[in-house]
């Protein structure tokens, strides 16, 4: 997979496939071997702890869906990108940015996610 599209979009539908068979396949195409996520509550490292992660968060946010909101900016193998988490009747309940660190083959190494607006600096 050498499209950064394509892997940012099937990265966010691994979050939003319920389907274990089906997130594993997006996760397959999407993550190298040993790929890593944090955020500031998650962490997973390799396809089956990705999935998991996953799995949790449907536990957690039952019918909610992630959806990109940005355009994918990138440079040299660095990807970066926002997105939302929605309910299932409409609010956004968070809002984040995903940074990514890709494989020469195009695939994700690791994804650093943040929460919400940056903090305003101190005066």
């Amino acid at each position: 997979m050498n499209d950064i599209t394509t892997t940012v979009d099937t990265y966010l539908a691994m979050w939003n496939e319920t389907d274990a068979a089906r997130r594993g396949d997006d996760i397959e195409r999407a993550w190298a071997g040993d790929g890593s996520y944090i955020d500031p509550q998650l962490e997973a490292r390799g396809h089956a702890a990705l999935g998991e992660m996953v799995a949790a968060v449907h536990a957690r946010f039952p019918g909610y869906s992630f959806r990109r909101v940005s355009g994918i900016d990138t440079h040299h193998n660095v990807v970066r990108f926002a997105w939302e988490l929605v309910s299932p009747d409409g609010p956004v309940a968070v809002a984040g940015l995903d940074v990514g660190v890709l494989t020469p083959d195009g695939r994700l190494q690791s994804i650093t996610g943040f929460f919400g607006d940056l903090a305003e600096e101190a005066v």
